[in-house]
């Protein structure tokens, strides 16, 4: 699954993820991909462009604290750190806030480096992010937001659904977007959103 932390929608879809892994044979793995980047050069809402200038600081801050360790770890610190992001940024409804707070509090939680924290102001490691970024584009193309998600050779933007599916609802859901995802041909099913994100 690729992600931003600032994202809801990919938020919402790794919690039903999760829940998948407790009723399919599913283990999941964690890509960065950034929004900010996704959206370079576009003309933006004024509003929705500063929270894209905020939200560089987590894409960036994950991509530094991974950036040395093997695949499986860096792949359970990448979860631990959208945990730990989600929790602030969606649960507790702090995502208007300077994310460099909540950045610190991060690291903090996890013990990692409060060195880390420079990371999100810095370019470091944007050739990193923008490849991690790139991967997910070129699976499903650049008409598309977060989340994606990946099965073998099967890939997807979403699914934006709120809430999140539990148990078998959860399993029956992954079912069915492997079932459309795997048909050839088969690119797009949508309709207008009439509700926010429901985190319950």
């Amino acid at each position: 699954m690729f992600f931003d932390p600032a994202c809801p929608w990919a938020w919402m879809t790794s919690r039903w993820l999760l829940e998948t892994a407790e009723v399919r044979d599913l283990e999941i793995t964690f890509s960065v991909m950034s929004l900010s980047v996704l959206n370079e050069g576009r003309d933006l809402d004024e509003g929705y462009r500063a929270m894209l200038d905020r939200a560089w600081g987590p894409v960036r801050t994950i991509v530094a604290a991974t950036a040395d360790l093997p695949d499986d770890e860096a792949n359970v610190l990448r979860r631990r750190m959208y945990d730990a992001y989600g929790q602030r940024i969606h649960l507790e409804g702090r995502g208007s806030e300077d994310l460099d707070t909540i950045t610190t509090e991060v690291l903090d939680e996890l013990g990692l480096d409060p060195a880390l924290a420079q990371a999100g102001a810095s370019e470091e490691h944007d050739e990193a992010l923008r490849a991690s970024h790139q991967r997910a584009i070129d699976l499903v193309g650049d008409d598309v937001g977060t989340p994606v998600v990946r099965v073998e050779d099967v890939a997807f933007f979403g699914p934006v659904v709120t809430p999140a599916p539990k148990g078998e609802a959860a399993g029956r859901l992954w079912d069915g977007c492997l079932l459309v995802a795997g048909t050839p041909g088969f690119y797009e099913m949508k309709r207008t959103r009439s509700v926010g994100p429901d985190f319950s």
